[in-house]
């Protein structure tokens, strides 16, 4: 959205494809209702698989020979064009972790690399002039080479953690500037700017150069900040909550896969269904472990659950 106008954002109706570059995983997850080992995740995955329920994705990442064909087939039966997925000798990125009480955080206990410790991001020909660009959780220096290669994208998000901000500082600070959209949890956000209130630190993040932040705040929704000022909302209520990682992962594919699907110009009301349709399709995945949850939803679920929701949000006028 470089150069375009505070709100409005001009979308070419013939593109509509968005480029995310992440992390395709195994992950093995304990939380207060079970355990499940070796599951598909990574941000890439749960990414792709909400967006591309209302947009053309174009996957890049990195995974190991012992990557399942039928977690590849997963993607591409929805759409999903992989020609950036690089397949290299040794293992997966392999993460594993626990959630406890009201599993608000996760609790790492091992993380392995493995092929992704040596990944540099090589962009299709094809890919480079995606309109939409989504730069999941990855070290900053990766998510600018990124950047480095496309043609002049229209809207550029990104997405961060407690990690970056203390280890590679200075490099995210080069990429909020680069960025129209900044997804950040509540902790990470106080952690960038020194700020306890989210309020006053979403306004210091868009004077780094986003024009809109993204608080995620898990099981109490989302704060939408921007030029027309706040968008709050609660998440939709989930009876069993299962597991909820890759939750953010998932906001955000429906959040850009939604604007992808728009043909005309984006307007403030646009940013803010977008927001409703990530956070409704997040509400899928924190109903099962891994992407077992968003793997099998259709856009017909997520309408129904849409018509739930607003009856659940509706207020009587005062």
């Amino acid at each position: 959205m470089r150069g375009a106008e505070a709100v409005g954002i001009s979308v070419d109706s013939k593109k509509k494809e968005i480029l995310v570059v992440g992390s395709l995983a195994y992950d093995s997850i304990s939380t207060p209702l079970g355990k499940r080992d070796r599951t598909l995740g990574g941000s890439a995955n749960y990414f792709s698989l909400a967006a591309s329920l209302m947009a053309q994705v174009n996957v890049v990442g990195v995974v190991g020979r012992d990557y399942a064909p039928s977690d590849l087939q997963l993607l591409k039966d929805r759409g999903v064009r992989c020609d950036g997925l690089q397949q290299t000798e040794g293992e997966t990125f392999f993460w594993e972790g626990k959630y406890e009480d009201a599993m608000n955080e996760a609790i790492t206990l091992q993380t392995r690399l493995n092929v992704f410790e040596n990944f540099r991001p090589e962009i299709p020909q094809a890919f480079r002039s995606s309109p939409i660009v989504f730069l999941a959780n990855i070290d900053p220096v990766l998510q600018l080479q990124v950047l480095e290669q496309m043609e002049k994208p229209m809207l550029v998000g990104a997405d961060t953690m407690n990690f970056w901000i203390s280890s590679k500082r200075k490099e995210l600070d080069k990429l909020i500037e680069r960025i129209d959209v900044l997804l950040i949890n509540e902790g990470e956000l106080r952690q960038l700017t020194g700020t306890y209130n989210a309020v006053a630190a979403c306004k210091q993040i868009c004077e780094r150069g986003p024009k809109f932040v993204i608080v995620k705040r898990g099981e109490y929704g989302f704060v939408l900040y921007g030029p027309k000022g706040y968008f709050v909302l609660p998440a939709f209520p989930v009876e069993k909550v299962v597991d909820p990682t890759g939750a953010g992962d998932t906001f955000a594919g429906g959040f850009f896969g939604y604007l992808a699907s728009c043909t005309e110009s984006l307007d403030w009301d646009h940013l803010r269904r977008a927001c409703v349709k990530g956070c409704l399709l997040a509400s899928y995945t924190v109903q099962d472990f891994g992407t077992d949850g968003i793997k099998r939803v259709q856009l017909t679920d997520l309408n129904k659950r849409l018509t739930d929701y607003l009856e659940i949000i509706n207020y009587p006028k005062i």
